[in-house]
């Protein structure tokens, strides 16, 4: 599906596919400084190994703050839409330095803003894998659309 413009070219049930992008250490670290969360899951090495998953795990908000800026790409999403927030996240799955991931987003559902005239409000799941198709993130994100119709 080439990237819907306005409300009416959403297709529930259509998905689009994000590029790539490999996480690093240095993300890792960036993130700790700029969110102020220096849990020892994020930033301890010594301490990670005698957790379940050994070494360390990126942050919950890095992942989604990075899923997120995959998917808003201009290649990826609409210029006539902006975020109204975000109904559910979940991550399954750790994310670590190393990973590549990448966002598949589904349009869920889509209908007429209550009251704003003129745009419509679309669902879209955001499911964030890795490299081994493992899903690592989801969320759904409702985005207020402009329709192309000004109806």
């Amino acid at each position: 599906m080439n990237t819907p413009e306005f409300f009416e070219d959403f297709e529930i049930g259509s998905s689009r596919l994000t590029p790539a992008r490999t996480i690093t250490e240095a993300d890792i670290v960036f993130h700790a400084g700029h969110s102020g969360d220096f849990m020892p899951h994020h930033t301890n090495a010594e301490f990670c190994k005698t957790q379940p998953f050994e070494k360390i795990i990126a942050h919950g908000t890095m992942t989604f703050a990075i899923a997120i800026g995959l998917s808003v790409s201009s290649q990826v999403q609409s210029p006539h839409g902006m975020s109204y927030g975000y109904n559910k996240i979940r991550y399954p799955r750790p994310v670590f330095a190393g990973d590549t991931i990448k966002v598949k987003i589904t349009v869920m559902s889509k209908e007429d803003h209550p009251s704003q005239k003129g745009h419509g409000m679309v669902v879209e799941a955001k499911e964030v894998t890795n490299q081994h198709d493992e899903v690592v993130m989801y969320a759904e994100h409702v985005i207020i659309v402009e329709k192309r119709s000004g109806e």
